[in-house]
């Protein structure tokens, strides 16, 4: 028999009205009791489009107020000591003073670190661990949802649940060395125990989610998933095991024999080993066929996956659903009605994807009416490989003229470090922002006002000009060394950038979240990339007149215009790059025309994009680095070149950050307490950095002496006089009164300083 599931649902809401409640409980203006029922009529509502769309059965548990991992950490108790938890439940303050350090009651403390959920722009709060650490019972979350679900859906409703081993695998110790799997008994117990009490309240299915067994594993972690199923068992429970974000590879065979009712694979990404995993697994198991892409927003080609499914059709247990869970697309296509009919002909959102599904089980199953929904997919597909949008002769044409000599400076740079110096005359300890500032709500009205009509062009840059003034003004009154113009005119670092390219598109209401109530509108590129004009020059020109200090010219490098991006999948994401990075080499190129001596190419998914494999790195840094080279190189040696880099483990790739040659970078520290520049300072890397010290994904505000500490924390493995002082990230999501004391705090810290060491 052939079942349709979902692994997944965004949980934002159509509308954000998950952000939308988060942001008034966190500010006072809503109570406890409003915020949960906003998250009630969310759940409910999910749950309703997914029983609509046919599905077999329906997740539950994938709803989260933050962060699916921090559930998780409270579900077993694992809250650090300072954020003073006695023990029982954890209330829903102490969740979110541990995401985000500050909450409408108890202390505030500093939060927990935060990085990308495997190569995802998803970031979740990393599980804070310790050898003594022990664990219990301590969310009834799971519980009271299932409750609800049961309700709503009967025996449809799916416990989900994040694994033992993934959620232990992505903890970290700070301070000391750990062996994760000492900790795994006593994770283990806690998890029988909320098996134990799913089955009771009726249960049949849980999905136990795993994506870790589609990476490189070593002996001791595959012999602990063995470990760990068989201690698992519960009598009459069926759980069913999901990999996803890529193949199994030699974890094929540990998944097809671990003792589940079921298991899930990614075939979209492993779709090459799908026979062997049919092989493998034995028929009284159900095979989870994740056969709809979870991560993009192109529409199936339902004939081809039809086809990929035919050899499983006959066995006994099939069920079919996305690739992996769909918070990493946008809810409803149906909220588009901007993009023009034959764009918003190739796409599918979640709710669509959904219909895929059951489009796909009908016409396995042989049902008449999926017809006409079939053949209208089958025209889309067809429309989408025939249009004369996609290909640009031009763009082609350049990327095949690509020479070795396009991806250098023309110095090292210890040549251009000294043409820099004399051109820029810097301090000690130079101080910097990332780029954005607050984008305050007369921001954003004037923004809406524009796009609609209700102001004119004139007038709209008229009131971003005396924006960028405010803001260099308040820089020129914090005594920083290096400015920014505040990208007051940018929605989004990716969305601007993607509005002013050909072959991008934007939508009005595809929001996907990042974190938290951080929501972003993912552009989707459709076709070959190329720049009509210049993109920031105007902006930054004005800026530079107002000031004598320098001008940073703000760019988003190739790399995060892609993987923040939706990118065609009709194409190597080479080839894409490098078409992105051409375009940025010829804005670069301007922005050092028109004056500006400071140029800033950011790549937060430099790492993000590394694929999950370590022997498909090389290929992937290979193509990345070269198209960063491109993008930064045709400028002289006295334009500084900066990168910015966000949360992420950096140790591995290392060799392509210094490849980069970017001569200085900001990375996110702040959290980690400068835990990442062990990894720069065992590598000597060789150029100018900038290591964060002012966490911006918290409302907490550091003082000039905590600052002082962790510079100093820094020149003890960065030679001082290669190290600038600058927040963690953009300060677009933080209030003005926060922004102006830290800077002000972060200036004095760098001044103190300098006053000691000179």
């Amino acid at each position: 028999m052939i079942q349709a599931h979902n692994l997944g649902f965004p949980r934002i809401g159509l509308n954000r009205e998950l952000k939308k409640a988060l942001e008034s409980y966190w500010q006072g203006a809503i109570d406890r009791e409003q915020l949960i029922q906003t998250g009630r009529a969310l759940r409910h509502r999910h749950w309703e489009i997914q029983a609509k769309a046919g599905l077999d059965w329906i997740p539950v548990g994938d709803f989260s107020w933050y962060d699916h991992v921090l559930d998780t950490t409270c579900l077993l108790g694992a809250v650090p000591e300072r954020f003073d938890h006695p023990g029982g439940p954890v209330d829903l303050d102490t969740y979110f003073r541990m995401a985000r350090g500050r909450a409408p009651s108890g202390k505030p403390q500093p939060a927990c670190e935060l990085t990308k959920w495997f190569d995802t722009n998803y970031h979740y709060l990393v599980p804070e661990l310790t050898p003594e650490m022990e664990f219990s019972l301590a969310s009834d979350k799971l519980f009271a949802e299932f409750e609800e679900a049961k309700a709503a859906l009967g025996a449809k409703a799916k416990p989900v649940l994040l694994g033992p081993l993934t959620w232990l695998y992505l903890g970290k110790c700070q301070g000391e060395r750990l062996d994760k799997l000492a900790l795994l008994p006593r994770v283990l117990a806690v998890y029988s125990e909320v098996l134990t009490r799913l089955k009771t309240q009726g249960a049949s299915w849980v999905q136990i989610d795993e994506p870790i067994l589609a990476l490189d594993l070593d002996s001791n972690w595959r012999a602990a998933f063995e470990r760990s199923y068989h201690q698992l068992q519960v009598p009459g429970l069926n759980l069913l095991l999901c990999v996803y974000f890529g193949p199994l590879q030699d974890n094929l065979k540990l998944a097809c024999t671990l003792p589940v009712a079921g298991l899930h694979v990614d075939a979209v990404r492993g779709v090459e080993e799908l026979s062997q995993v049919h092989d493998w697994l034995p028929t009284h198991k159900v095979l989870s066929v994740g056969i709809v892409d979870g991560r993009n927003v192109w529409r199936t080609d339902l004939e081809r996956a039809r086809q990929i499914l035919k050899p499983l059709q006959a066995r006994p247990n099939l069920w079919l659903a996305p690739s992996c869970p769909l918070l990493h697309v946008p809810v409803d296509l149906r909220a588009e009605t901007a993009l023009d009919a034959e764009l918003k002909s190739w796409l599918a959102f979640a709710v669509q994807k959904l219909d895929e599904l059951i489009l796909l089980k009908h016409a396995l199953e042989g049902r008449p009416e999926s017809v006409a929904g079939w053949e209208e997919n089958q025209a889309a597909i067809a429309s989408r490989k025939a249009s004369s949008r996609i290909a640009n002769p031009n763009v082609r044409q350049r990327l095949n003229a690509l020479t070795p000599a396009m991806e250098q400076r023309a110095n090292p740079y210890p040549v251009r470090a000294q043409a820099q110096r004399k051109k820029l005359k810097l301090p000690l300890l130079p101080t910097t922002t990332i780029g954005s500032f607050p984008q305050t709500a007369e921001i954003r009205s004037q923004r809406y006002a524009f796009r609609n009509g209700q102001i004119s062009a004139a007038e709209y840059e008229a009131f971003i000009k005396a924006q960028i003034a405010e803001v260099v003004a308040k820089q020129e009154a914090y005594g920083l060394d290096v400015l920014v113009h505040g990208e007051a005119e940018r929605s989004d670092m990716v969305e601007y950038f993607a509005e002013q390219l050909c072959g991008f598109a934007v939508t009005q209401n595809g929001w996907v979240q990042s974190y938290g109530s951080r929501c972003v509108r993912p552009p989707i590129i459709y076709g070959d990339v190329w720049r009509p004009k210049p993109m920031t020059v105007g902006w930054i020109q004005y800026a530079q007149s107002l000031t004598e200090k320098p001008m940073k010219g703000m760019l988003t490098g190739p790399v995060t215009l892609l993987k923040w991006s939706f990118a065609r999948d009709d194409q190597p994401l080479a080839d894409t790059c490098l078409q992105i990075a051409l375009s940025l080499r010829d804005e670069v190129k301007d922005l050092e025309q028109a004056g500006i001596g400071v140029i800033q190419i950011d790549e937060p998914a430099l790492r993000e994009g590394l694929p999950l494999r370590q022997s498909a790195w090389a290929e992937y840094l290979n193509w990345a680095v070269k198209a960063f080279r491109i993008a930064s190189s045709g400028v002289g040696d006295a334009t500084q070149i900066h990168t910015h880099m966000c949360y992420s483990e950096f140790n591995d790739i290392l060799p392509a950050i210094v490849a980069l040659d970017a001569d200085v970078i900001t990375i996110e520290a702040a959290r980690s307490k400068m835990e990442l520049l062990e990894a720069f300072a065992d590598f000597n890397y060789p150029n100018e950095i900038g290591p964060g010290v002012y966490d911006i994904h918290s409302p907490n505000v550091p003082n000039v002496a905590e600052i002082v500490a962790l510079i100093e924390q820094a020149a003890a493995k960065i030679p001082i006089e290669r190290l600038w002082v600058n927040p963690d990230c953009g300060l677009k999501t933080r209030q003005w009164p926060e922004v102006d004391a830290a800077l002000s705090h972060l200036v004095e810290a760098a001044r103190t300083l300098r006053r000691r060491y000179a």
